[in-house]
């Protein structure tokens, strides 16, 4: 697939320094693919913007459904608890397409062309808060994995 232009990456953190730094992935789901040291990014503005969201202070356990129209972001327990959001729009350069999911990562720090910061309350469509029948089969798959405070 050709590599776009520009690439998303979303955050409730406010960038340090100049470059966003590769991170060891933590995924509930220990999928070893996202198990890279790498810095995640999306064509998709919205998955950004979604994923800055589930990363906000207030947020416990969330989860991504790419396979639905619309709301992507599926939060099982809490809620975001801050005012803004960071997009950072990124040139291609060092990214490489990571082949099982539709995301991008660069292995390198990687400054951003662009700094947008943005009010949750105007992208809250973006997220949903879980079902109940959906919490049960959440916890009931990840409860040993969770850590209980």
């Amino acid at each position: 697939s050709m590599k776009p232009e520009y690439l998303y990456h979303g955050s409730a953190k406010e960038l340090e320094g100049d470059k966003l730094l590769p991170k060891q992935a933590t995924d509930l789901g220990e999928r070893p693919e996202n198990l890279h040291c790498a810095l995640y990014a999306t064509e998709r503005k919205e998955i950004a913007i979604t994923m800055a969201i589930l990363s906000c202070k207030g947020v416990i356990c969330s989860g991504l459904n790419f396979d639905t129209k619309g709301k992507c972001g599926i939060i099982y327990e809490g809620w975001p608890e801050q005012k803004h959001i960071y997009l950072y729009t990124l040139s291609n350069e060092t990214f490489q397409q990571d082949e099982k999911l539709s995301q991008w990562y660069s292995l390198e720090p990687v400054k951003p062309l662009k700094t947008e910061k943005w009010n949750v309350i105007d992208h809250l469509s973006l997220v949903r808060k879980a079902t109940d029948e959906e919490r049960t089969i959440f916890f009931n798959k990840y409860k040993h994995k969770i850590p209980r405070n």
